[in-house]
């Protein structure tokens, strides 16, 4: 098996992971206030990852901390309003497909943050998108549920934090208020996770002692809660971006993008077996409009998935 197919199938695993990550957190925010969860959560996915990525952090320059911590925060928000949205929603399919709406927001961020171009489809994308929300909020008459509210900012945070990661990642040079050309050197991936999971768990620490009461929690807590809990943190946490990292840099050229829109689809199918909920035919039609958006806003990277799957296709019947 090629580096690149190899690729592929170990981020077909990391939608598989992200999936569960979704059952275990309902599972533990069901035992314990959410903000404490995504506390404890990524603070030990952090640690994990902390310890790994020592040799790399001491070699991080000042500048390079402070954008990991800044990126990191921005993260915070952002699951500050997903693990919201997962503990007031009822329906997990509906909340991940929201989510999802990320990434057809990236690229409108991109644009109006740092005049990025984006291709046409990302234009056409995002009317089928709202769509989709609209959908999901219809059933009742346009009265969205809190859980869909917060699922919807968790998107739009989201979109601002890949926006910046990817910034972060990469090298790229910027003018400084003085009119100056300086170099921005990227960080390497390992301890960029670390410092932001990190950073979250910091974030979420911080508002859980502000908002939420912690005593029951640590009195008599369900022995089960520790599996939750430590399956969140290990396998859907520190385990899936261990795995969706070293993917990525088996192949240039993968197409992740387009297998990471999977997740919403594990979701929905997992919950619907895990937590036997379902949904009524206006919400399937708008998680069916949101998955299209996601299609349509990747399908240059789609197409050149298909040329590869055909090309390899036609080598294996010649040979």
């Amino acid at each position: 098996m090629s580096d690149a197919h190899k690729s592929d199938l170990l981020l077909v695993v990391v939608t598989l992971l992200a999936a569960v990550g979704w059952i275990f957190s309902k599972e533990a925010v069901l035992m314990m206030p959410p903000l404490l969860f995504m506390a404890v959560r990524f603070l030990i996915a952090g640690g994990v990852l902390f310890l790994l990525a020592l040799p790399s952090l001491r070699r991080l320059s000042l500048d390079q901390i402070q954008r990991s911590i800044g990126v990191g925060a921005v993260f915070g928000i952002a699951m500050t309003c997903w693990i919201m949205g997962l503990f007031h929603g009822d329906s997990m399919g509906e909340g991940a497909f929201l989510t999802s709406l990320g990434v057809v927001i990236v690229p409108i961020l991109a644009r109006l943050l740092f005049g990025e171009t984006q291709p046409i489809s990302t234009w056409i994308a995002i009317p089928i998108a709202v769509s989709g929300l609209a959908l999901l909020s219809l059933e009742n008459g346009f009265r969205p549920d809190p859980g869909q509210l917060y699922f919807v900012m968790a998107a739009f945070i989201f979109a601002l934090y890949f926006t910046l990661n990817t910034r972060t990642a990469n090298q790229r040079t910027v003018v400084n208020k003085h009119g100056e050309t300086i170099e921005k050197k990227k960080v390497p991936a390992l301890p960029l996770t670390a410092m932001a999971l990190l950073t979250v768990g910091v974030v979420t620490l911080a508002e859980s002692a502000i908002t939420e009461p912690w005593a029951t929690t640590f009195a008599n807590p369900p022995p089960i809660l520790y599996v939750w809990v430590l399956a969140s943190a290990i396998i859907a946490t520190a385990g899936r971006f261990l795995l969706q990292t070293y993917a990525q840099s088996l192949s240039a050229h993968s197409h992740g993008v387009v297998i990471l829109i999977l997740e919403p689809v594990w979701v929905a199918l997992f919950a619907a077996v895990w937590f036997n909920e379902s949904m009524a035919l206006l919400q399937i039609g708008g998680c069916a409009l949101i998955f299209a958006a996601l299609l349509v806003n990747r399908w240059n990277a789609l197409l050149r998935a298909i040329k590869g799957l055909m090309k390899v296709k036609n080598t294996l019947q010649s040979s």
